[in-house]
């Protein structure tokens, strides 16, 4: 059997405007949106069964029907082995079951962004990968020029429930944050614990980070060497990438 290996990067969500919400409770954004450099990698075995993994986040993740590269092969039809290395934390907004499930996608030939909306609201985004305005509830996705740029992510030891924070936003009727993201003072709310890493790593670095999303990872722009700093943390120094491909051997 064929094995290929593909890579699932990580999400950034750049800015984040909640534009309204649905009578069926989804809300509504308007986003943009980076691939990383940095992520996770699945060696895909065509013809195969099941799901196992190894990397420093893959303890606890489900290996089962439930998990979103199983959910993927069901929606394109496909039988495989998969195998995932995790690097991607879960609960830091960083979308890496949502790229896990893109990048099988890919593999399979799978390109109805639309569709996939239903397996998450960031798989649509991490299907197209690159940079992309993202809007309705994450299944409108627009591709923007390329832009590089330096990142630097800070992942504390928590984990923010996306649900919760839409929840919060909802409950402070906040309508436009103060900066690029509306959901960053709802995220705050969830978990209190997000102010005291914000203005650590403020001090570290000298200059604001912003929450990704509802959290719980904090980024800046450029390379900042932050690890003595935040040694409790997990500091990555990665770039924003183009749109991914898969690798031959389907």
């Amino acid at each position: 059997m064929t094995s290929s290996v593909v890579a699932a990067p990580a999400k950034l969500t750049l800015s984040l405007r909640i534009t309204g919400v649905r009578p069926d409770g989804y809300h509504l954004v308007d986003a943009e949106m980076v691939s990383l450099e940095w992520g996770d990698t699945l060696t895909i075995t065509a013809g195969g069964h099941g799901l196992s993994a190894d990397g420093p986040f893959a303890a606890g993740m489900p290996l089962d029907d439930s998990n979103l590269v199983a959910k993927a092969l069901r929606l394109a039809g496909r039988d495989a082995a998969v195998h995932l290395h995790k690097t991607i934390p879960h609960g830091g907004g960083l979308g890496g079951g949502s790229s896990d499930a893109a990048a099988v996608l890919r593999w399979a030939g799978y390109t109805d962004v639309v569709g996939v909306a239903a397996l998450g609201a960031d798989v649509s985004f991490c299907l197209v990968g690159g940079r992309a305005r993202v809007r309705g509830i994450g299944e409108v996705v627009d591709a923007l020029p390329f832009r590089a740029m330096d990142i630097t992510l800070v992942v504390p030891p928590l984990a923010v429930s996306t649900p919760a924070a839409y929840r919060a936003w909802d409950h402070l009727g906040m309508r436009r944050a103060d900066g690029v993201n509306d959901l960053e003072p709802a995220a705050l709310v969830v978990e209190p614990a997000l102010v005291r890493w914000r203005d650590r790593i403020r001090e570290a670095a000298g200059t604001s980070p912003t929450l990704a999303g509802s959290g719980a990872t904090w980024f800046l722009v450029g390379h900042h060497d932050l690890s003595a700093a935040l040694p409790e943390a997990m500091v990555v120094l990665t770039r924003t990438d183009r749109p991914g491909q898969a690798t031959d051997g389907r």
